[in-house]
């Protein structure tokens, strides 16, 4: 019996060029696992600088996220029981900010953005906002004149109490991929994902 041979034998020219292929995807791997590490150190830094300060560590945490997701801009909220209070901001005008700032009693509209989060869902990965059939507070809308078309909410939990949550908008049609939520505090746990 003759060995036949090897389908990748006869076309060196593919093989070098899958293999070529394979090597920019481990690469690219690398270097988003090398920046959420890098990440993860500095909001740690940050931790460890400013002992009992939380703006500061929001602010990290919503900067890294905001940057690994490819985001335009964000908004980390607490979440105290009955409100959510918008504490960190990215990419936004002070005139922005200074609308977004008022506490917020959300609306318990069965299927809106905030009641999701408080019935437990982690991760809410919307496509387009504008296309989005869900109530929307005076927040969503500044945020829809501000630009805003993809986002993705990622709740804040302990166990399973919701703390707050970290929203990261595109102005494009883009939906945030798996890898990018988990790259998010509580994203990894959640990735459950419904898009919307």
């Amino acid at each position: 019996m003759s060995a036949t041979p090897d389908s990748t034998l006869a076309n060196p020219d593919q093989r070098i060029a899958d293999l070529e292929r394979q090597l920019a995807a481990r690469t690219a791997e690398r270097d988003e696992a090398l920046e959420q590490q890098t990440a993860t150190a500095e909001v740690l830094q940050v931790i460890n600088a400013s002992p009992g300060e939380l703006a500061p560590v929001f602010d990290a945490m919503l900067e890294k996220a905001t940057r690994i997701c490819e985001g335009a801009f964000g908004v980390l909220a607490t979440w105290d029981g009955e409100r959510f209070h918008r504490v960190a901001f990215q990419g936004l005008t002070p005139d922005q900010v200074g609308l977004l700032q008022q506490p917020v009693t959300p609306v318990r509209v069965p299927g809106s953005l905030a009641d999701r989060l408080l019935r437990g869902e982690s991760v809410i990965n919307t496509a387009d906002l504008r296309e989005a059939d869900y109530p929307r507070g005076p927040g969503a809308e500044a945020l829809l004149r501000r630009g805003a078309r993809s986002c993705a909410h990622v709740a804040l939990r302990r166990d399973d109490a919701l703390l707050g949550a970290i929203v990261i908008y595109r102005r494009e049609v883009r939906p945030f991929t798996d890898k990018q939520i988990a790259c998010t505090p509580n994203g990894a746990a959640g990735l459950g994902i419904r898009r919307t």
